[in-house]
């Protein structure tokens, strides 16, 4: 049986995007639909977008929902995923900088 910590600790969400309005809309979608906080944002180049968020996994699983549905009414959605609980060395190399 899986302890509750996995289900209600910290999860990342990444959306990426291509184009400036796709990267806006997934954003404050993401943002509003669920209780999650923007982790920050990488530009890879190209016109392409990451955007992290962060909560537990319900809110996270939410707000990459209504974010890749924004994306793709808006632009591209290139990738969308959650990681239920990243290790701290993936926190450190992308988002705890």
């Amino acid at each position: 049986m899986a302890s509750n910590n996995f289900f209600n600790g910290p999860a990342l969400g990444l959306i990426e995007t291509k184009g400036l309005i796709a990267t806006i809309a997934a954003t404050d979608a993401m943002l509003k639909a669920a209780n999650v906080v923007l982790a920050g944002q990488v530009q890879i180049g190209g016109a392409y977008v990451t955007t992290l968020v962060r909560g537990d996994v319900g809110s996270v699983r939410a707000a990459v929902e209504a974010g890749a549905q924004a994306a793709q009414a808006n632009g591209e959605l290139v990738s969308a995923h959650i990681i239920p609980r990243p290790e701290e060395a993936v926190l450190d190399a992308f988002v705890n900088k």
